[in-house]
């Protein structure tokens, strides 16, 4: 049900997308528009009139280098903003960063105006900029995607369980791996920073219940290698395609991609690998991450790790407007609906949000006639893994979920290492259980 009402939440985003706006440079208005229809067919003597709606305010985002058409993080955003600004009538200003020193400008010209109740910094690479304006401008109310700032009133930290949504990204690839009688998996990561660290130990966790499980199921030891890799960049999906093609010439069986743009390459890569072969679809599989990435190459990608994103700010707008603001920590895991494994219904939503001239592009590119053979083409993708697996990961979900799994998250490097040492996945979850404690 849930997953459903999501599917509409994302359809009406698209609605809403289509609305009046002005661009100047790298910054957009957005203002939500209201027809008033005739009120009866029998008075004809009235006419229709348009009426703009009455504003109860304004939000802003501003959008990281990685910027709007990133199919993943920026747009998970604006959607989140966007659904915002329609169902509480507020403006919304958007702009774009074009590099790293435009984030503190930005963010100190929005303030400066007194006009936001809500300024949004989207991703990690903020953090520094929304504590420096956050304290010039103490009246401000802040939000920050993905960046630690728990100490401060008018900021609230927007963050993730990315170690449980990757969980279940891992308890795929290893079942997949063990059900081929394949010994190695990939992960290829961005710029090695805390917040990836947390994507990384949860998808080993995952892997290693996964080896219990099989054991379980069929007797057979199984071994799983990971093989990661951080390419230090989020925008070059070369980097991405390069790691790829090293992991898949080791023997990886599936690639779970962290690296926002760079994750295109991964795609690329396993996709020309299966052409080699002789294959159109996998395994090997790769696996997107933050939306539904799936439909950009079916066949390809097996499932996506969301981080709903859009959630998280939708929440935040949500605080400020009903009166309940606080600041500090808004953590959203999987019994939040923050994180989890992408569905069809979930692919079928964010391709639909898409505009429509790009989804006949993308058609085109896929030697596609219409939006239901790609997606009759994604549940084919999906079928190459028997029901057994997909019903394993559910279950690891909803042990996660009711807290009798505890999955480990890993925020520096001491404690990725430990993880990457452990043997067992309950070994690991000891670890997570000693890290909560000392918290």
């Amino acid at each position: 049900m849930k997953r459903s009402v999501l599917a509409l939440f994302l359809i009406g985003v698209l609605a809403f997308s289509v609305v009046a706006s002005g661009c100047i440079g790298g910054e957009k208005t957005t203002t939500p528009t209201q027809t008033q229809s005739s009120p009866a067919a029998s008075s004809p003597a009235q006419t229709t009139t348009e009426e703009k709606p009455k504003l109860k305010g304004a939000i802003a985002v501003v959008y990281d280098i990685g910027g709007r058409g990133d199919l993943s993080f920026n747009d998970m955003a604006y959607m989140g903003a966007s659904k915002a600004a329609k169902d509480f009538g507020l403006e919304l200003k958007e702009v774009q960063s074009k590099s790293e020193s435009d984030y503190l400008p930005n963010l100190r010209l929005l303030a400066q105006s007194g006009k936001y109740d809500l300024i949004i910094a989207v991703g990690f690479m903020m953090t520094d900029a929304v504590k420096q304006v956050a304290d010039e401008f103490p009246n401000q109310k802040f939000a920050i995607v993905d960046g630690f700032i728990p100490d401060k009133p008018n900021v609230v930290s927007i963050l993730f369980k990315e170690n449980e949504g990757s969980a279940l990204a891992g308890a795929l690839a290893g079942l997949i791996a063990a059900n081929d009688g394949k010994d190695k998996v990939g992960i290829v990561l961005g710029i090695e920073i805390p917040v990836l660290y947390k994507f990384e130990g949860g998808y080993r966790f995952g892997i290693k219940w996964a080896e219990d499980y099989y054991k379980k199921k069929t007797g057979k030891d199984v071994n799983i290698e990971v093989l990661y890799t951080y390419t230090g960049s989020f925008t070059d999906p070369a980097k991405g395609k390069t790691a790829a093609q090293a992991q898949l010439g080791q023997g990886a069986w599936v690639i779970y991609q962290v690296a926002g743009a760079v994750g295109l390459g991964v795609f690329d890569a396993v996709s020309e690998y299966l052409k080699s072969q002789g294959k159109e679809m996998g395994p090997p599989f790769a696996i997107g991450v933050d939306s539904a990435q799936d439909w950009i190459k079916p066949g390809v990608i097996i499932a996506s790790m969301m981080k709903r994103v859009d959630v998280g700010v939708y929440k935040a707008v949500e605080m400020v407007v009903k009166g309940k603001w606080k600041g500090g920590i808004m953590e959203l895991g999987l019994a939040d609906g923050g994180v989890g494994l992408s569905t069809i219904d979930d692919v079928k939503a964010m391709f639909n949000s898409l505009p429509e001239d790009v989804k006949k592009k993308k058609l085109e590119e896929l030697g596609l006639k219409s939006e239901d053979e790609l997606f009759a083409k994604l549940e084919q993708t999906r079928k190459q893994v028997p029901d057994w697996i997909w019903q394993a990961v559910d279950e690891l979900k909803q042990k996660i979920i009711s807290g009798e799994i505890v999955v480990p998250k890993a925020f520096n490097k001491e404690q990725i290492e430990a993880i990457r040492n452990a043997k067992t996945w309950q070994e690991m979850e000891e670890l997570a259980k000693k890290w909560e404690k000392s918290s």
